[in-house]
C-alpha cells in the first residue's frame, strides 16, 4: 500500500492512535470524539446531542456512537436535581479513557489520579447542558422488569402500611445510587418498584448512607449488565439481621411520642379558686394538700395523739 500524507500547518486536531485504531468504536464515534476534542472553549457548553446534529448524526445513530463512547470510558455523565426540582444533565468528554472514578475526579476539578495526571493539567467539564428525555439500553435485556403484583392479603397490606413512612427516603437514596456510580442508574418507576426492599433496611436499623454503601461498594469488574436487577439482588442478599425483640422494645419506648399533659382542674381547697394539672384523680392541688396533712398533724399533736 502506498501512502501520501501533508502534515497541515494549522487549525487540524491531534488524534491518537489509540482512538484512530480503537477496534469497537465506529466511525461515528471516533468522528464526534474528534470534533468534540477540537471545539473552542466557546462552543463547549452545549450537550452532545447539538454536536452530533451538526454532524449529521442523529438518532439511532448518535445513541450508539454514544453508548460506544460509554462503554469506552471516553464519555460521562450524572444527572442530578436542583433544589427547586429542575433535573441537570452534567457531561464529561475526555480523549483518554477515564473510569467513573477518574472521571468524577476531572468533573469536580481534581486531577483524575493521585499518582499522577493522566493527559496534561486538570480541566473543567468539556460539554454541559441537558439532554430530552433519557433513552436506555436495556430493551433486548433477558430480564426485563416486572409490574408489581397486586395482592389483598391483610398481612401484606399491613406490611406496607408499616413500610410507607420510609418509601420517601428509600426512593431517595435509590435515585442518588447514579451520583455515584453511573452504571446504577435507575429510573423514577424502577426506583419506586424497589422502595419497599430499600425500606425494609430502615426497619431494621440501617441509615441512608449505610443502605447506599451497600449498593454502590464492591461492584464486579466485569460491570453490571442491568442496574434494577444488580441493585434488587443486593438489597436482598446484603439485608441486616432483624433486631432482637428487646431492641424492638427499646426502639419502640424511644421512639413512642410523650404523653400529652392532663387538662388543668379546679383545685376543692379553700380560697379563692385556682386550678391544677392532677397527676392522678386528685382533687387539691399539692399546696392544698400539704396544708391539709399540716393542719391534721397538728390537730392530732394538740390532742396528745402523738
Amino acid at each position: 500500500m502506498l501512502r501520501h500524507a501533508i502534515a497541515p500547518t494549522g487549525r487540524y486536531t491531534k488524534a491518537s492512535h489509540d482512538v484512530v485504531r480503537h477496534a469497537r468504536l465506529n466511525s461515528d464515534a471516533k468522528i464526534l470524539l474528534l470534533y468534540v476534542q477540537g471545539l473552542p472553549e466557546s462552543e463547549t457548553a452545549k450537550p452532545l446531542g447539538d454536536h452530533a446534529k451538526r454532524l449529521g448524526i442523529t438518532g439511532r445513530a448518535f445513541q450508539k456512537a454514544k453508548r460506544l463512547l460509554t462503554e469506552g470510558g471516553y464519555f460521562h455523565d450524572w444527572r442530578w436535581q436542583k433544589e427547586r426540582g429542575q433535573w441537570v444533565t452534567d457531561q464529561l468528554f475526555a480523549n483518554v479513557v477515564l473510569s467513573a472514578e477518574e472521571a468524577v475526579r476531572v468533573r469536580d476539578g481534581e486531577p483524575p489520579s493521585a499518582q499522577y495526571p493522566t493527559v496534561g493539567a486538570p480541566s473543567g467539564r468539556t460539554v454541559g447542558g441537558s439532554f430530552g428525555k433519557k433513552k436506555t439500553e436495556e430493551k433486548n435485556s433477558s430480564h426485563p422488569p416486572t409490574e408489581p403484583a397486586v395482592v389483598d392479603d391483610p398481612e401484606a397490606a399491613l406490611r406496607r402500611k408499616i413500610l410507607e413512612p420510609h418509601l420517601a427516603e428509600a426512593e431517595r437514596v435509590l435515585l442518588s445510587l447514579r451520583r455515584v456510580d453511573r452504571r446504577l442508574w435507575l429510573g423514577a418507576s424502577e426506583a419506586r418498584e424497589l422502595a419497599g426492599a430499600a425500606a425494609e433496611w430502615f426497619l431494621r436499623g440501617a441509615r441512608a448512607g449505610e443502605l447506599r454503601d451497600a449498593l454502590t461498594s464492591g461492584l464486579p469488574p466485569e460491570g453490571v449488565r442491568y442496574a434494577p436487577g444488580f441493585v434488587r439482588r443486593r438489597l436482598a442478599d446484603r439485608l441486616p439481621e432483624a433486631p432482637s425483640l428487646a431492641e424492638q422494645q427499646r426502639r419502640s419506648r424511644t421512639d413512642q411520642p410523650p404523653s400529652p399533659p392532663a387538662r388543668f382542674t379546679t383545685c376543692q381547697g379553700p380560697g379563692s379558686e385556682h386550678v391544677f394539672r392532677p397527676a392522678a384523680n386528685e382533687t387539691h392541688c399539692g399546696p392544698c394538700r400539704q396544708a391539709g396533712a399540716e393542719a391534721a398533724f397538728s390537730a392530732r399533736r394538740a390532742a396528745g395523739a402523738v
